[in-house]
């Protein structure tokens, strides 16, 4: 009996990580058979067919395991069910809300329609902060619902017995059924839409509508978002003139143009996350992060990675170190020799930077001046609210989805990072594109964000497994080149930057750099988000943030104690960090040549280079 020709090959086991069952038995036990040709036959048509049900079941639920959040809705469904202690506080607080509610529209009713709220919204939540919500009924309408959202925040936490992450998968999807219902979401319960209704005739409607037409055509179609055709790679971002000095199967390496007469002679390398494209440091030139390096006389490098595709579902995380981090440093340090290197890692790229970082000072390579890692995480063990979807269960899952296609799809990740803000991604944008008829307006920010890439099967399986699962990195266990590394043996200086509200990185867990290094480590705090944050261009209004050095002798301070005690500086964090770079390099010189083709990297092509245009 054999296969069909799909489902042969190596992907088809998956091997376990668990013991044998022999090896589970008592030493006098008799021994268990070894498998016959027939038995692994039927092993491989068993993991084959639940390889096959289990990838298509995953595209119905968009990724997310069902059996995970089963298992978490019955955790906390049976404790609730024993705790009568809960259940009567639920029962009392329900009655006071309902009491609330009937107070708040007893007010109401007597004051033209207007009463003093019983319950605010929370601050980032806007959806009822126009005017016509404070009108009756709509304000109670949307007191009801908020009085309702905090009941169920009350029923879905602090549950005895209950696992820390199954309430927190419990009360984040509870949340986002809830914000389903929200009266912002339709045009019946929502006075903002009515008004434009009556004051458009019915024009903004219409507008939805083609709005929405347009939208199914383009994710029908794989067309990307309307609007970002303002925005095209290498003509209104990734603009910065530069040269592509090396490529490989993986990678593509920029080397940009100087704009000083002398820069600092040590070259920066920067490695972004492969999770995106490599311009959101690129955008359009009054945002690029590369621009305002070589303005400031630095001579950058940035990795370009490729999108890879099915045939790379083999490439995994030590790949993506040799092939993208040590070619480029390998080729930086050839086209700038004898020079220390400051390497910059962002997300993803910051924690593969780490590993790198760890294994050089393990071997005794010291081509490193500095490392700045800009919202990264080296410890995973409070990795924010993407920790919701990871459990062996749900990596299980998305193993089984990767499998059949060999990546993981960018459409299947933006979801993901959706959820985890779906008022302002989800139900405000539906709102404001098909009620509305508006359109958000495009930026430079927004049409790379929709510019996504994939990863191979193989790397983000073990990225989940021994980062997220098993937080090896941190505790000591990740291996490379079949031995552990420590990123406690990284000597040189570090600058490490989180943003306030980061979805991704959470700062307190980049703050965790803290612990694992026995170095001078520089924390910056800056103002924004995951992306917002870091490109917080001089220019820009309204950015803060906080800084602070602990030097290798000093006493570790906690997170909370930090933000209370540092002080708070207006502007963008560029220039502290700048600042801290010179600091860190010599004297100005001449600017290196573009490549070194005697050496073996001759120009290639113009900035931004082939793969970076790859869909």
């Amino acid at each position: 009996m054999s296969l069909p020709a799909p489902l042969q090959g190596p992907h088809v086991v998956r091997v376990s990580k668990h013991k044998e069952s022999s090896d589970l038995l008592p030493a006098t036990s008799t021994p268990v058979p070894t498998a016959g040709p027939d038995d692994v036959e039927l092993l491989r048509i068993r993991d084959a067919l639940d390889h096959v049900a289990h990838a298509g079941l995953a595209r119905l639920t968009g990724g997310l395991s069902p059996a995970a959040l089963m298992a978490a809705y019955m955790d906390w469904a049976v404790h609730l069910a024993i705790s009568p202690g809960k259940q009567v506080a639920l029962a009392t607080k329900a009655a006071r809300k309902w009491s609330r509610l009937a107070q708040f529209a007893s007010r109401c009713a007597m004051g033209g329609g207007l009463g003093e709220q019983c319950i605010v919204p929370l601050p980032q939540d806007g959806r009822f902060a126009a005017s016509p919500w404070q009108q009756w009924p709509y304000n109670v309408m949307q007191q009801a619902f908020l009085l309702h959202q905090q009941w169920w925040h009350n029923a879905t936490t602090e549950v005895q017995g209950v696992t820390k992450q199954h309430e927190n998968v419990v009360a984040f999807l509870s949340r986002q059924i809830l914000d389903t219902t929200s009266p912002s979401n339709f045009f019946m319960t929502n006075p903002v839409v009515q008004e434009r209704t009556l004051k458009t005739g019915g024009q903004n409607l219409v507008q939805g509508f083609r709005n929405f037409l347009d939208d199914w055509e383009r994710v029908v179609s794989g067309k990307p978002p309307a609007g970002t055709e303002a925005f095209r790679v290498g003509r209104d971002v990734a603009v910065t003139p530069g040269k592509v000095v090396y490529r490989n199967r993986l990678i593509e390496l920029i080397q940009y143009a100087p704009t000083t007469e002398k820069v600092r002679p040590e070259p920066i390398l920067i490695v972004p996350a492969w999770i995106m494209k490599y311009y959101i440091l690129d955008l359009s030139p009054k945002d690029s992060f590369v621009r305002y390096l070589t303005d400031q006389g630095f001579t950058v490098f940035i990795v370009s990675w490729r999108n890879p595709t099915g045939e790379d579902r083999d490439l995994g995380m030590d790949d993506y170190r040799t092939l993208g981090v040590m070619a480029a440093l390998n080729a930086t340090s050839t086209i700038v020799p004898e020079r220390k290197v400051h390497a910059v890692g962002y997300c993803l790229g910051g924690t593969l930077l780490s590993i790198a970082a760890a294994a050089m000072a393990r071997d005794g390579d010291d081509r490193l001046a500095a490392l700045t890692l800009l919202a990264a995480q080296v410890d995973f063990r409070e990795a924010g609210e993407l920790a919701l979807f990871i459990n062996e269960s749900q990596v299980s899952f998305l193993e089984d989805l990767m499998w059949s296609q060999g990546y993981l799809d960018a459409r299947q990740m933006a979801g993901a990072f959706q959820l985890l803000r779906s008022n302002d991604l989800i139900w405000s944008r539906i709102v404001r594109h098909y009620l509305l008829g508006e359109r958000t307006p495009m930026n430079d920010l927004m049409a790379w964000n929709a510019d996504a890439t994939r990863m191979p099967y193989r790397m983000h399986s073990q990225y989940l497994r021994q980062l997220f699962l098993d937080n090896d990195l941190a505790e000591g266990r990740f291996m490379v080149e079949d031995r552990p590394i420590a990123v406690s043996d990284i000597r040189v200086p570090i600058f490490a930057v989180g943003t306030e509200r980061d979805h991704i990185a959470p700062w307190q867990s980049a703050f965790k750099i803290h612990l694992l290094t026995d170095t001078d480590v520089t924390f910056l705090l800056a103002a924004g988000g995951h992306n917002v944050g870091i490109v917080a261009d001089p220019g820009r209004i309204g950015g803060h943030f906080q800084v602070l050095t602990k030097t290798e002798a000093d006493r570790y301070v906690d997170p909370n104690t930090w933000t209370r005690i540092v002080p708070i500086h207006a502007g963008s964090w560029w220039t502290e960090w700048t600042e801290w770079l010179a600091e860190h390099s010599g004297e100005p010189v001449r600017p290196p040549a573009m490549g070194a083709p005697a050496r073996g990297y001759p120009v290639l092509c113009d900035a931004p280079g082939t793969y970076v245009l790859q869909t």
